[in-house]
């Protein structure tokens, strides 16, 4: 099997799973306890005005049998024809709101991701280098540390602290380069070539992606460790380093890329933690993005948005999932090979 048959038979294997995630959301949204229609009505509406009630219930196809209402959103859903929002932008389409929404939760897990990389694997893989050695030991008790803390007491603490010192965020001055803007609220993304406009929503988004990346920065940097010493330690390393190669080549060719291994899909969930603790991020640092959307949406019984959110979420999961596949068989050339 090739490579790309390989990947072909994994996109395959994924439509089910989003067919089986769509229908999962359709059941929860329909058959839940808020009522689409009381919820575009408003609580101060008249509950003696049945007949617009009615009427709105008819417009929105909830008088249809539950099996034509399922087919309809499969369809609506699988032709990303997500319909408009009923409550939180009413009568706004809502491909047009992730549009909106969605660069600021992309900036949001982008610089996230990044500081657990570049923090997390290098602590993890210095840590392994150096085992049983003080730098070991701080590393792996700042991996613990970090892993432990929960996001949301985190986020409260660290937007509790760094907006009396906005000033001087992370050690910079950041008003002498005339950064004034606060760490909390949404980052202003347009003319981010411009480099007043782009260390403006760098400084801004920096202690939400700290937050949403701790926990991926712990893991990476305990398994990145574990990693390391299991490959030092393994019998082809031995027999390279009984070969006479440099100390230099035999970690970058041989130990980083196996213990890279593992950590693959260490590194691809941090786009599930993007999903789930971007809502929870977003509405503590007042960053107006999707999982804001979501928030807003699902407090507010704002159905078809709600729904189309949760289709999006779900898509981007599974497309997570075969990126994790393509990054193995890049890493590693024996994944999706069959040899006779």
């Amino acid at each position: 099997m090739s490579r790309l048959q390989y990947l072909g038979k994994r996109f395959l294997l994924s439509l089910p799973v989003v067919v089986f995630g769509t229908s999962l959301t359709f059941l929860i949204i329909r058959l839940g306890p808020i009522d689409p229609a009381a919820a575009i009505l408003g609580p101060d509406a008249d509950p003696q005005n049945v007949e617009r009630y009615e009427r709105i219930r008819e417009q929105l196809g909830l008088n249809d049998p539950l099996w034509e209402q399922y087919l309809n959103f499969i369809w609506e859903m699988l032709t990303f024809d997500l319909g408009a929002s009923w409550v939180v932008h009413p009568g706004a389409d809502v491909n047009a709101l992730l549009m909106v929404y969605m660069p600021r939760t992309l900036w949001l897990g982008f610089w996230s991701v990044l500081v657990a990389l570049f923090i997390g694997i290098p602590l993890g893989f210095y840590a392994g280098l150096n085992p049983n050695t003080p730098a070991d030991y701080l590393a792996s008790f700042g991996g613990i540390v970090w892993r432990a803390m929960p996001n949301f007491w985190l986020a409260i603490i660290l937007a509790a602290l760094l907006v009396q010192s906005e000033r001087f965020l992370f050690g910079f001055d950041w008003s002498a380069w005339l950064i004034e803007t606060s760490v909390i609220g949404t980052p202003d993304l347009e003319n981010l070539h411009r480099p007043s406009n782009f260390l403006a929503a760098t400084k801004q988004i920096l202690p939400a992606a700290l937050v949403l990346g701790s926990a991926s920065m712990g893991n990476e940097m305990r398994i990145g460790r574990t990693a390391v010493l299991e490959t030092i330690n393994s019998n082809y390393v031995d027999a390279a380093r009984a070969k006479g190669v440099s100390g230099g080549r035999l970690v970058w060719k041989h130990v980083f890329r196996n213990a890279l291994i593992p950590l693959i899909p260490v590194i691809t969930s941090e786009a599930f933690l993007l999903i789930g603790g971007s809502v929870l991020v977003e509405v503590i640092f007042g960053i107006n993005g999707l999982g804001w959307l979501f928030f807003e949406a699902t407090i507010q019984g704002d159905i078809p948005l709600a729904g189309s959110l949760m289709f999006f979420f779900i898509v981007l999961i599974v497309g997570v999932n075969i990126l994790q596949d393509v990054l193995y068989t890049v890493i590693d050339p024996r994944v999706g090979y069959e040899r006779t």
